[in-house]
């Protein structure tokens, strides 16, 4: 394989490759609103950050909150996060399963790969 003769042919790899990972039968795909939820739910998680059903459902940029209502609610049925009880019993802290986290090493690996095999 060639390398990669402009930086935009790097990012076009990765895409290619995140492609492939989306056509594996591990977990159900997710509609736009649902992927920018789970990357805000895996940011918190990275910094060590709770967040709660309440938390997401106040982000005004995501949308109305009985349509993020909905989302998590999709996203739990399709394996991708968990609600967690927390020390109030009213709420519930959003969480990725161990399958999300496996595809967010996935596409860290395809990440690297496009880099290496430009």
């Amino acid at each position: 394989m060639t390398k990669p003769t402009r930086p935009a042919d790097l990012y076009l790899r990765f895409l290619n490759l995140t492609a492939a990972l989306r056509g594996l039968p591990s977990l159900p795909a997710l509609d736009p609103l649902e992927e920018r939820i789970l990357e805000l739910v895996a940011r918190a998680g990275q910094a060590n950050s709770r967040l709660s059903v309440r938390d997401v459902m106040a982000r005004d940029e995501l949308g109305a909150p009985a349509t993020l209502h909905t989302r998590l609610k999709s996203m739990r049925e399709k394996g991708w996060i968990t609600l967690s009880d927390t020390e109030d019993s009213r709420r519930k802290q959003v969480e990725l399963t161990q399958a999300a986290l496996s595809y967010f090493d996935e596409l860290s690996a395809a990440m690297v790969k496009a880099a290496r095999n430009g």
